[in-house]
């Protein structure tokens, strides 16, 4: 994985990533059953990715503006402390959660896809959009994934993350 100069600079920092829910774990697309219940599709790519960083010391925090349990019952699998569902300040959530951890912005990233999320990624060390983001994010996000929502673009940025400090190698190591 190649990085310029700056994307590396900022990921280097991370010591928090904080993603989107709908669209950025998931395609974005909610599925209602009859009943009303929910159900979410999530990746296992990204699932694995999100465990590789809280295995390498990066908090890792899902902040989405809906309350959805499937969130909660992923997160629980994944061993996700750090989940705030009904969320619409994300910004004030996200900052909260940064002075919580005694963290400065530059040591978090947040990664998102639609405007509700522009106010987090500004606030943010390292602000990352899905490929399938709102265009209107993009002027103001480092760095874009290849991938999209829910098809494995939280696994591309938990690479990025760990590449830019060093330990992807290690990573693979581990798998091999």
């Amino acid at each position: 994985m190649s990085l310029n100069t700056e994307l590396a600079q900022r990921a280097a920092r991370i010591r928090l990533v904080a993603f989107d829910v709908d669209g950025t774990l998931t395609d974005g697309r909610l599925w209602l059953g009859a009943d009303g219940n929910e159900v979410k599709q999530f990746h296992v790519h990204d699932g694995l990715g999100l465990k590789r960083l809280m295995a390498n010391g990066i908090e890792v925090a899902l902040i989405t503006a809906r309350v959805s349990h499937p969130v909660a019952v992923r997160a629980d699998e994944l061993g996700i402390n750090h989940v705030y569902q009904g969320q619409h300040d994300k910004r004030a959530c996200l900052l909260d959660l940064i002075d919580a951890l005694h963290l400065e912005p530059a040591q978090a990233a947040f990664v998102g896809d639609d405007l509700p999320d522009l106010a987090p990624m500004r606030a943010a060390g390292l602000a990352i959009a899905v490929a399938n983001a709102h265009p209107w994010l993009l002027e103001h996000t480092h760095h874009q994934t290849r991938l999209r929502g829910g098809e494995g673009a939280a696994r591309e940025v938990s690479d990025l993350i760990l590449e830019a400090q060093g330990k992807l190698a290690a990573e693979r190591e581990l798998w091999l």
